[in-house]
């Protein structure tokens, strides 16, 4: 890769990231953190804003931006690959949203690049076990409740079908293979806790909204998950 390249690159991934390693850069880039540390000290040097140092992260500072960029012909087709096999999972709101967004990115692709997309023999129809509409329907409820931070109330039935009732801090949707789950802060249990969204039987976003609390956040369950994989949230 030439050294114009690898800057480029580096801005691309500091840009994509809140926070970026030097390690992790090197490894993307498949050169040396020392390499690194010389790259991002001259990219600074031109006037790049990024911010951090050695040993902590980088980060991109606010109001700095690239010229758009077209992609190539293979990127074009993986983002069709994506979106296809994507539609069949989410919720029906954000499947309407991809392929608008897919049809913008078609749209302005040089003639070769478009045509490569479009023809792509891909496909990824619906299997018998897939979503149903209520599960659907259920899943962009708690997506968009993740996003706006309102907390939940619901009606939920584990495994052997005992009801139960609980008031949640919605925090994260997680897809499967088969099925979709997602993560909260449980205020019953007062812990984190997670959940099937097609065990879900009622639920309601309630108006009071919630901030992040030390020990409540998603990172704080991502830290548990991580520290002991076997650990159960259900």
């Amino acid at each position: 890769m030439r050294r114009a390249d690898r800057l480029f690159q580096i801005v691309q991934l500091i840009r994509g990231r809140r926070l970026t390693t030097a390690a992790f850069l090197a490894q993307r880039l498949e050169v040396s953190d020392r390499t690194i540390y010389r790259d991002v000290a001259d990219l600074q040097t031109q006037g790049v804003p990024i911010e951090g140092e050695a040993g902590v992260g980088y980060r991109l500072g606010t109001g700095f931006d690239l010229p758009p960029l077209m992609f190539t012909q293979d990127e074009a087709t993986a983002l069709v690959a994506a979106a296809r096999l994507a539609q069949s999972w989410v919720d029906p709101a954000m499947a309407r949203d991809i392929q608008t967004a897919i049809g913008k990115v078609v749209s302005v692709l040089p003639p070769v690049a478009r045509a490569s997309a479009e023809s792509l023999a891909l496909f990824a129809p619906a299997p018998s076990w897939a979503l149903d509409d209520a599960t659907r329907m259920r899943l962009q409820t708690l997506r968009e409740a993740v996003q706006s931070r309102n907390k939940l109330r619901m009606r939920y039935h584990d495994v052997i079908g005992s009801p139960t009732q609980r008031i949640v801090r919605p925090l994260g949707c997680f897809y499967w293979g088969k099925v979709w789950t997602f993560s909260a802060w449980c205020e019953l249990r007062e812990d984190f806790r997670g959940f099937r969204i097609d065990r879900i039987d009622d639920i309601e976003v309630m108006p009071e909204r919630f901030r992040d609390e030390d020990g409540k956040t998603l990172a704080e369950m991502l830290r548990r998950l991580e520290a002991d994989p076997t650990r159960s949230m259900v």
